[in-house]
Order: structure tokens, then C-alpha cells, then sequence
């Protein structure tokens, strides 16, 4: 698949602009509105080699997350000289786990995925083009549990700006994605540092926007 192709690329050469060096604020702001608990299994969707796994990890007792890069995973456990075990699975992907932190390398659509209590997605949906959307909510959907609950970070531009990733996703589409669900906006953030292709568009409209979704 081309997507797939695209973010192999990415990691093998390096080019990772989407890559947060530290948490990410909203993380650290918006997840008290999960009502969370210690006992909640959480899962990272697209996860990369993000420092929000360690983040949740120290709160969390079970944080799964899945990446389609090997390359990713295996940076993460090096960087925080982390030495997980490694086992194949379903021939399809690795599990690397190590303490409280389970994740799985391959594509997020076959990925064996435990149903979880809460989902963190900063950089998943907006990953995904438009015509990917559907399936990926419908998979999402599949993986929470009774009363689960997702804390989903978006942007919002004018896409004939920048052809993405990362893509915009309006909060219609959002609220149409999670029609059935119960959907509340947490934040809209109209003055985030904007993507740098947005940036040569003085005027352009360039919103970080969060949203508590509850099943």
C-alpha cells in the first residue's frame, strides 16, 4: 500500500518533522478528562517512537501502542535503554514489551490489539487520507471497551494548502467519523505553531483542536 510505503520511508531516512522531542502538552493538559485510573489499558495508535508512551506508562499499568516501523519501535527501546522482549506474532508483526508497555510493529489492521478502556490519538487519524478514515474509525470503535474513551487530537486547515500528511480533519468530519458517540471539543488552538508549508500562507487558518469522545 502506498501509505505504508510513504512512512517506511520516513523512518528509514530519517524525516521525522511529526516527531515531538518531548510530551505533548495536550497530553499533559486534556488527560485528566479521561477520568483515568491506573488500572485502564490505554492504547497509542500509530504510535512512532513517541515520549507519550513513557508519559502514560508511568500512570498506567497496561499501555499498548502499534507502529508499522520497526525502525521506530526499536529507536524508542534504544533511546530510553529500555530492553524489551521480542516475540513474533501471528507472523505478521513483533511485540516488544518491556514493564508496562506493549507494542506491536506491523499494520494497525491486523494488529492483535487487546480491547482497551481509553485510546490516545495524536497523530493517527490525521496520518490517514481521507478514503482510509472510515475503516480506521470502524477498527478504533472494535477496540474499545464498554464506556471507552478517546482523547483525539486533530488539525484543521484549509487542505488545497498543504497536500498532508498531516491531513485536516474538521470537526464535522470528526463528529460524522463518531456519529453515535458522544463527542466533546476540549480545545481549538488557532494560534499553534503552524506547519511550515502553512506558514507561507500569512492569513491561512492553521487549528490544533482536541476532543473527548466517549462510547
Amino acid at each position: 500500500m502506498k501509505d505504508r510505503e510513504f512512512w517506511h520511508s520516513k523512518w528509514a531516512a530519517n524525516q521525522i518533522g511529526f516527531h515531538l522531542e518531548d510530551v505533548n502538552p495536550l497530553l499533559i493538559e486534556y488527560w485528566s478528562h479521561t477520568l483515568p485510573t491506573p488500572e485502564d489499558t490505554v492504547f497509542v495508535p500509530l504510535c512512532g517512537k513517541s515520549e507519550d508512551l513513557v508519559w502514560l506508562a508511568s500512570k498506567h499499568q497496561d499501555v499498548q501502542g502499534v507502529e508499522l516501523s520497526n525502525i521506530a519501535v526499536r529507536a524508542f527501546f534504544a533511546e530510553h535503554f529500555y530492553t524489551p522482549m521480542v516475540m513474533p506474532v501471528n507472523g505478521q508483526h513483533e511485540l516488544f514489551q518491556f514493564d508496562e508497555l506493549s507494542i506491536y510493529t506491523g499494520d494497525f489492521f491486523t494488529a492483535p490489539i487487546k480491547p482497551v478502556d481509553i485510546v490516545y490519538d495524536r497523530a493517527s487519524l490525521i496520518a490517514l487520507p481521507k478514503e482510509m478514515r472510515e475503516e480506521y474509525v470502524e477498527r478504533m470503535k472494535s477496540l474499545l471497551k464498554p464506556r471507552g474513551r478517546i482523547l483525539l487530537v486533530t488539525l484543521d486547515y484549509d487542505q488545497d494548502l498543504m497536500p498532508g500528511p498531516p491531513f485536516a480533519v474538521p470537526e464535522s468530519e470528526v463528529r460524522e467519523l463518531y456519529s453515535g458517540f458522544k463527542i466533546t471539543k476540549l480545545n481549538s488552538d488557532e494560534e499553534a505553531e503552524k506547519h511550515p508549508k502553512i506558514a507561507k500562507h500569512e492569513s491561512a487558518r492553521f487549528a490544533e483542536e482536541v476532543y473527548l469522545i466517549e462510547s
